[in-house]
């Protein structure tokens, strides 16, 4: 006894006749009678007996129809449910990110699936990378935005690029309106400089460490983050090493430019998940919107530092 059998059964009690059975399953009328055949010889009992030129079915298989009926009521609900969640547009997508990325570039994501899919719901929180990489390997959030240098041990990646750093100065700095990258070395010589403390080591920014000793020699501020650097370059006439994304923020709020790096500084986003066979339907295709966006913004800072290298 099979399921191709039992369909077989179905479909002749349904249509009252083999030809408009094999109609039904695409096949052919011997094909639908020999499977009705080796059903009754499984079942051990006849299920149709010929009336006219129809079938009717047996007291036997009429009782018999009601169990395999139910049967196929849960098959039809469990395509119904794979149609589900195939088509769905429903569902939550939490998201833990960095401040640089937070304020600008995941709300031109989220504001796009979110406009698409009117069911989606987004939780997002901001955060630093350790904690990030934390809440995503004890499966608190779907997704984490980091920005770190690889590797990133204990989740999968499903996207990732980088960009170079900046210095951020005031507007005003005698260095603001000059083209080409500046020279940390000559800087660190008679610049004052934001630097950061155990919360954002130099390893994130591949910087070398005799240089960022020289940098920290001159400084008498140290904050934890991107966005509080920027405020102080503006407030206290400072300069800072910046990421592109946070360097975007300062710029927007006034008061600050910023220039190309002579030394190769490399600023590392990844969009990271527990695991990707564990991501639904809507969290996939954000990671792809996201990844598309942030690209191409990467690939217009880029472009800007050639210009004005």
């Amino acid at each position: 006894m099979n399921l191709r059998q039992l369909e077989a059964f179905r479909a002749t009690i349904r249509c009252g006749s083999i030809t408009e059975a094999a109609k039904m399953m695409h096949i052919s009328q011997p094909s639908v009678s020999r499977l009705i055949a080796d059903l009754e010889h499984s079942a051990g009992f006849p299920l149709f007996v010929r009336v006219g030129r129809g079938l009717t079915p047996t007291v036997e298989g009429r009782h018999f129809y009601e169990g395999v009926e139910g049967m196929f009521v849960g098959i039809d609900r469990l395509q119904d449910l794979a149609k589900s969640i195939r088509t769905s547009q429903g569902g939550t997508i939490s998201i833990g990110a960095i401040q640089s990325i937070a304020t600008i570039e995941l709300p031109k994501a989220i504001s796009r699936l979110y406009h698409e899919n009117p069911d989606i719901e987004f939780v997002v929180q901001s955060r630093n990378t350790p904690a990030i990489l934390d809440a995503v390997q004890m499966r608190q959030i779907d997704l984490g935005i980091v920005g770190r240098e690889p590797d990133y041990a204990g989740v999968e990646v499903l996207y990732q690029t980088s960009v170079a750093y900046v210095c951020l100065m005031p507007e005003d700095h005698p260095l603001a309106g000059d083209y080409g990258p500046v020279d940390l070395e000559e800087l660190a010589k008679k610049e004052t400089f934001v630097t950061f403390g155990a919360s954002y080591p130099d390893s994130m920014m591949s910087i070398d460490p005799e240089l960022s000793d020289k940098l920290r020699a001159r400084s008498r501020l140290s904050v934890a983050n991107m966005p509080l650097a920027g405020a102080l370059v503006r407030e206290a006439s400072v300069l800072a090493i910046a990421d592109p994304f946070s360097a975007e923020q300062a710029v927007r709020m006034g008061g600050v430019v910023f220039r190309p790096i002579k030394q190769k500084l490399t600023y590392f986003v990844a969009v990271v998940a527990a695991r990707r066979e564990e991501m639904s339907r809507e969290a996939l295709k954000f990671v792809d919107l996201f990844g598309q966006q942030l690209q191409l913004r990467v690939d217009k800072l880029e472009k800007l530092s050639a210009a004005v290298s």
